[in-house]
């Protein structure tokens, strides 16, 4: 029997960069404000994830980033979606409904039913 922390994990995987892409694609975001909203959800169990998810999401052209001065210390990070991520978000958004109505449809569906 696989333990639910490892279904989890592999769901959070899967889904955890076109997250990141939603939260950034409402508008600038700082990386704590990201890993906050994040763990608030339960999608994130440690901060040690996201900046590598950041720093690959900028390598692919799907982020830019600058750098702004904060009240509370020192200069900040904060991430912008580029057009490419914009794309890349529109793409996984379209085939999502359609993709998770499915398995859930396979999972209520009666055993040995053809789905």
């Amino acid at each position: 029997m696989v333990p639910n922390d490892s279904v989890s994990s592999n769901l959070r995987k899967g889904v955890l960069e076109y997250c990141v892409l939603a939260m950034i694609g409402g508008g600038d975001m700082y990386g704590l404000d990201i890993a906050n909203g994040l763990q608030r959800r339960g999608l994130l169990t440690s901060e040690g994830t996201l900046y590598p998810l950041l720093a690959r999401l900028r390598r692919n052209g799907l982020v830019d980033t600058s750098w702004r001065e904060s009240l509370q210390g020192a200069p900040r990070r904060y991430y912008t979606l580029t057009a490419a991520g914009h794309d890349s978000l529109a793409t996984f958004a379209s085939i999502w409904d359609t993709f998770s109505a499915s398995v859930t449809e396979i999972l209520t569906s009666t055993p040995g039913e053809t789905p």
